[in-house]
């Protein structure tokens, strides 16, 4: 089995619990919080793992992303928000995307995205976008498939929908990630974009924190477990 990775996993579970916050693995599929689908969500369910109805989401992902959520409450949910906002946090994604990366990195991906409401999507800015914004994502090469390629993503910023474009304005859509560019799309409509581990200072000790969801084998990611 590689490694950062666990056997399937149907729904959430806790990562890690402290004072006022706690790190929650999320599946693919589910929404981070309430939406018109009516579907079960991630913060309900971990204000009920933990019995404490204050907690509110630090980061979020996108309803086909899985990975590690950081929920918070009182004066720490602010001290992180703050963390997250002043960009003291270190972001690490796997993702396998279509066709053979090279080199094997590191890459660094350089856009200028616009979030367009209309579509909800992110768009290439063009030269008299006001609200475009520039971006930067490092990729490094960790195995080549015959068809895909599995890669490492560190983002500076987190823009709408930021490494799903810039994957996919590179040439190398997100598998099963049919919004933007992919081939095809999954029967669980997932997609194969993980947040994998999250990094910042404790906020009160200012200690480094690592918090880290590894990867179900299971829907998109079964390609890792012919490794």
């Amino acid at each position: 089995m590689p490694a950062n990775s666990i056997e399937a996993t149907a729904g959430p579970s806790l990562i890690r619990q402290g004072a006022d916050w706690v790190a929650v693995y999320k599946p693919a599929g589910i929404p981070v919080q309430p939406d018109p689908s009516g579907s079960a969500d991630l913060l309900t369910w971990t204000r009920a793992a933990t019995g404490d109805a204050r907690l509110e989401l630090v980061n979020r992902l996108d309803r086909p992303v899985s990975g590690v959520v950081v929920m918070a409450a009182g004066q720490v949910l602010e001290a992180l928000n703050r963390t997250f906002r002043e960009r003291q946090v270190r972001k690490t994604y796997h993702a396998i995307v279509e066709g053979s990366v090279n080199p094997d990195g590191p890459i660094e991906l350089v856009h200028r995205l616009v979030h367009d409401a209309r579509t909800h999507r992110a768009r290439q800015a063009r030269a008299n976008d006001k609200e475009a914004r520039e971006v930067h994502l490092n990729v490094r090469v960790l195995h080549r498939f015959e068809r895909y390629t599995l890669v490492e993503l560190e983002p500076r910023e987190g823009a709408f929908h930021q490494l799903r474009a810039q994957l996919s304005f590179w040439g190398h859509p997100i598998k099963g990630d049919v919004k933007y560019g992919a081939r095809r799309g999954e029967p669980d409509r997932s997609i194969a974009l993980h947040a994998l581990r999250l990094g910042f200072p404790d906020t009160v000790t200012k200690e480094q924190v690592f918090l880290e969801a590894p990867i179900a084998l299971q829907g998109v990611w079964r390609l890792l477990s012919d490794r």
